[in-house]
């Protein structure tokens, strides 16, 4: 058996106990060097065979995970945050079910939700926006059409961007010609919930300023909307003028 297992945002505490679990009892663990905290594999049985992917190919990737299964070994495949954003996962498990290989993916903490964490935030607050949009700039990896930051910026929505913080002028420029006003509020996490994490707090009229004079390049999330503010509506859940299944209006 493949086990696809996120290993969330950094902090070794942030992975599930079944991700912790699956990694302590596997055989081979494969692991995206690049970018999972290695501390999360401290775990791992002692004779377990570690591969970092990071300078592996895909058929390296494959070859060693249908080894593994043939010879009846637990395969642990190890991507940061949750697998299903960004993690590159869907074109590996197409291979196994070409190769008769069952796999099973466990979730894990995404990055975007450990940013949330750290800035003390709630992306989704009423009379705010009650929409997050989770997208990237377009990069070597093209975007699909409509998905560009200046249509989506039209939606006036909580937005987190993913891989794009290496190009922070830019990104923030079309999010204004999108439709975001320019003091709209704006925050770049680094590391989210690693050792290392640093937060950016600006607007998208100087994001862009204070992010270059922090030096980050990368591994860093781009925040953006009024969520970060502090003006929003108090939620109806815990209303006492507000009726639902569990409870009546006063």
């Amino acid at each position: 058996m493949v086990y696809f297992i996120g290993a969330g945002p950094g902090d070794p505490e942030l992975i599930t106990v079944k991700g912790r679990r699956l990694i302590g009892e596997a055989d081979i663990i494969i692991y995206a060097g690049s970018l999972v905290n290695p501390r999360v594999l401290e775990g791992a049985k002692p004779e377990a065979s570690i591969y970092n992917s990071a300078s592996m190919t895909l058929p390296e990737v494959i070859e060693v995970m249908e080894k593994g299964a043939r010879e009846g070994k637990a395969v642990a495949r190890v991507h940061t945050g949750d697998p299903s954003l960004y993690g590159a996962v869907r074109e590996q498990m197409a291979k196994l079910e070409r190769l008769g290989i069952d796999y099973e993916v466990v979730p894990g903490v995404s990055s975007f939700l450990a940013a949330a964490a750290a800035v003390k935030r709630e992306y989704t607050l009423p009379g705010v926006s009650q929409t997050v949009i989770l997208t990237r700039m377009e990069g070597r990896t093209p975007m699909p059409e409509g998905e560009g930051i200046l249509e989506l910026a039209g939606h006036q929505a909580t937005m987190v961007i993913f891989l794009s913080v290496d190009q922070i002028e830019k990104l923030c420029r079309q999010l204004q010609e999108g439709g975001y006003d320019a003091d709209t509020p704006a925050a770049v996490v680094y590391k989210a919930s690693w050792e290392e994490e640093r937060i950016v707090r600006g607007t998208l009229a100087d994001l862009a300023i204070k992010v270059n004079a922090a030096g980050i390049r990368k591994t860093a999330l781009v925040m953006v909307g009024r969520f970060l503010g502090d003006s929003f509506e108090l939620s109806r859940l815990y209303d006492e003028n507000f009726s639902h299944g569990y409870r009546k209006a006063k």
